[in-house]
């Protein structure tokens, strides 16, 4: 499980790959607030989003080239990594896939947990943060603070997740007091929803670091960054992607979440795709861009 939160970098190619299919012909380039196929998205690298403990933090924006004075939904990007590594860099191709169909999307960097520097929950917090300043900086950016989506992978997705279901942990920043984190529709695409099922050495190892709690002493610890545990009626609308041969974050998971969700009321679509962990296949990365894509359309653009 440890393994394949860090076998990430592909997604960047699954999306591509997955644009392309959508838009065939197209060419796509990446620069610092430069066009990128150039009829229909423009990129905005490296905005500083938040300076927390000496270390900025970054995003990129992705928006629709034509977007004039309209008002868009915004979708923030998680990247995964096992919460130790990759950027924001790997959420390129959906980034563009979403602002070809209109959204802003917002691809995020958040602190990463290295020995016990940034320890749990200073991810959930960085991300928090990032809704909240996509809020503030709303009208700049042309986004609809009332229509905002989270879209992870992998760890990316626990923390997606979360943004659907609570609101701000940490509310000392005075310049986003006001503005809340929570998120009005989440897509979760092999993402850990519940910390507490695998037990295997080297992963317990490696989560009671992250967490800096032993689970047989402080299990509510393991609990609390597990968002099957934090379910209720009020969390946003859901779309769960699992690949049915996913070796790294099985997919019990997700039909665990699943069924949590309807259990409570919350519109939730599950769908298994044939597939591993990266959606790497040629049907399961086409199946990625369209589900989301449906999804998001459904809760934040069409009337509610």
């Amino acid at each position: 499980m440890i393994r394949s939160f860090t076998a990430l970098s592909a997604l960047t190619l699954v999306l591509l790959l997955a644009s392309h299919s959508l838009r065939a012909g197209s060419q796509q380039t990446v620069a610092p607030s430069s066009p990128t196929d150039a009829a229909s998205v423009t990129v905005q690298q490296d905005v500083p989003y938040l300076l927390v403990n000496g270390t900025q933090l970054h995003l990129d924006v992705y928006r629709p080239s034509n977007q004039g004075t309209a008002i868009r939904p915004a979708i923030v990007l998680i990247h995964g990594g096992a919460w130790t590594s990759f950027d924001k860099s790997t959420m390129r191709g959906m980034g563009e896939l979403l602002a070809r169909d209109g959204f802003v999307a917002f691809a995020v960097d958040y602190r990463l947990f290295h020995g016990v520097e940034n320890r749990w929950p200073a991810q959930l917090d960085d991300v928090q943060s990032a809704v909240r300043w996509v809020r503030a900086n709303a009208s700049k950016y042309g986004v609809n603070p009332d229509r905002i989506g989270a879209f992870g992978h992998s760890a990316g997705a626990q923390l997606a997740a979360l943004l659907g279901m609570e609101d701000t942990r940490d509310n000392s920043n005075p310049a986003l007091a006001k503005y809340s984190s929570k998120v009005q529709a989440v897509v979760d695409v092999s993402g850990p929803t519940d910390l507490t099922t695998q037990h295997d050495a080297d992963y317990v190892a490696f989560v009671t670091s992250f967490l800096g709690a032993d689970y047989k002493k402080h299990p509510e610890v393991w609990r609390d960054a597990s968002p099957v545990f934090h379910v209720s009626k009020g969390d946003a609308p859901i779309l769960i992607l699992h690949g049915t041969r996913d070796g790294d974050v099985p997919i019990s998971q997700a039909e665990e979440f699943s069924k949590k969700l309807e259990a409570a009321g919350v519109p939730v679509s599950f769908i298994k795709v044939d597939d591993g962990h990266l959606f790497q296949t040629p049907g399961g990365h086409k199946q990625l861009a369209l589900q989301t894509l449906a999804f998001l359309n459904r809760y934040l653009v069409l009337p509610q």
